[in-house]
């Protein structure tokens, strides 16, 4: 945990499952997670946010059940704050839809306690296909992921091309602050049939 700016950032990589390389480290992570969070909040905004970095089973099944979709996705925002998008073909389970902020009650939180603005889960199997199709290094395919979940838990959305305009506009400016302070050796990714321009693609976020 790291405590800047009246922010609070809790990083998680499940298990023996991901291998991750030495350059994505836990320090990485936070940075990206730090940089994207500037991106997304006004100054001195305080809050906390956690980041997952899980394997697929994992992912699929949270977006099984929250999502209505049995398959893997990339990334998942779980907002504390924005109720997020049921995409299934089914009606949701009763305990899918936490409603709106409105219908939810007010916490009182410990003094030291931060507001909290949710979770952000990335399956690295995933990233690391995507980037791979997209010839992308896998550093920046997690750190466009890491900043679409954030952007997502503070309300952002890609529903309408003046919102899709606004999000991408965003995280193309945490991007570059995540990669010009950057020295870290960039993964490459094996090269596809085309390689299509980088874009806010990710589409499958709660």
């Amino acid at each position: 945990m790291t405590d800047q700016a009246a922010r609070q950032l809790y990083i998680s990589v499940a298990g023996d499952l991901l291998d991750l390389p030495p350059e994505l480290s836990e320090a990485w992570l936070e940075r990206a997670l730090r940089l994207a969070l500037e991106q997304a909040l006004p100054p001195e905004t305080p809050g906390q946010v956690s980041l997952l970095v899980t394997d697929d089973a994992t992912v699929r099944e949270l977006n099984r059940r929250y999502r209505g979709l049995d398959e893997v996705t990339d990334v998942l925002s779980f907002s504390a704050t924005h109720q997020g998008h049921w995409e299934g073909d089914a009606e949701p389970p009763p305990d899918s839809d936490p409603g709106t902020a409105e219908d939810w009650p007010d916490f009182i939180l410990p003094p030291e306690e931060l507001p909290p603005l949710g979770e952000v889960i990335i399956s690295y199997p995933q990233t690391r296909r995507q980037a791979g199709e997209l010839n992308r290094p896998v550093a920046r395919e997690l750190a466009l992921l890491i900043v679409h979940g954030v952007l997502h838990l503070v309300g952002y959305d890609h529903e309408e091309p003046a919102e899709t305009a606004r999000m991408q506009a965003r995280e193309q400016a945490a991007l570059d602050a995540i990669f010009s302070i950057d020295s870290i050796e960039l993964e490459p990714a094996a090269p596809p049939a085309t390689a299509p321009a980088e874009t806010g693609r990710q589409e499958e976020c709660r």
